[in-house]
């Protein structure tokens, strides 16, 4: 996924600067140990109060960590000298709920309109989860994380209708008590686990046709363990079907100052 353990070591501020040069274009798995990553979505003001809505509404997979108004591009709260429209590896540019083009740079497709949302990513508990002696295999086999889209409905709100999308790590069995006692204490990177074992209880049929990111190998005595993922935010964000709307593109996160 990317360069290796220099990359690892370098500091949120450096990182963006690298990405605002388009040095880096890679998913920000295992970047910034320790520090919070932010899924994002842009969207026409006139729906941003709905949207916020639907984010609290649904904070296991939406944990809304910080709004911009329209027209801001800031956001100072997160990140120092941060700005949305260049910081981030790739960008998704979405029209009338459907997918046109990824870029690098949004600042000619950015306009007066528009507000910025940033919802927590459960990149921010990887740090915690190898601290603990627990192994994350899709930064050991240098993979964006796995997820899918399931059958587990978020709770509607306005235009936004969706179900949720989940990320996926392999758990070794006796370590999944200690990951779910670990993540439960970090609701602003989704938290507890929503489901432990059988992929198809949540309609996933076959965990190496993921949705979004890479497959991740699952090893002999691992259990399959999914947490709520912010790529729902986008899914509930082009369900509205109008408008112009740019998100992240899925692992490829906004990486804050702030701790985790």
């Amino acid at each position: 996924v990317h360069g290796g353990l220099s990359q690892s070591m370098l500091s949120p501020f450096e990182l963006r600067q690298k990405i605002r040069r388009q040095e880096i274009q890679t998913p920000t798995t295992g970047f910034c140990p320790g520090f919070n990553q932010a899924n994002l979505v842009i969207l026409p003001k006139d729906v941003a109060p709905m949207f916020s809505k639907f984010c609290r509404m649904n904070k296991t997979c939406c944990p809304l960590l910080l709004e911009l108004g329209e027209g801001e591009v800031a956001p100072s709260e997160l990140a120092a000298g941060s700005d949305v429209r260049t910081d981030l590896p790739r960008y998704r540019v979405h029209q009338d709920g459907k997918f046109v083009e990824e870029v690098f740079d949004i600042t000619t497709l950015f306009t007066a309109d528009m507000c910025s949302f940033f919802i927590g990513c459960s990149f921010s508990f990887e740090r915690a989860l190898l601290s603990a002696g627990i192994p994350v295999r899709n930064i050991e086999q240098n993979k964006n994380v796995s997820m899918y889209n399931t059958n587990i409905k978020c709770n509607p709100c306005g235009p936004f209708s969706c179900q949720m999308v989940v990320s996926m790590r392999p758990i070794p069995q006796h370590l999944v008590d200690k990951a779910i006692q670990i993540t439960s204490e970090m609701p602003q990177a989704h938290g507890a686990p929503v489901h432990i074992g059988d992929p198809k209880s949540i309609g996933i049929e076959d965990l190496n046709c993921v949705d979004y990111g890479d497959p991740v190998t699952i090893f002999p005595g691992d259990v399959p363990v999914f947490w709520g993922c912010g790529v729902t935010s986008t899914v509930a964000a082009l369900s509205s079907g109008s408008g112009q709307v740019i998100t992240h593109s899925p692992g490829h996160m906004f990486v804050c100052d702030l701790d985790d």
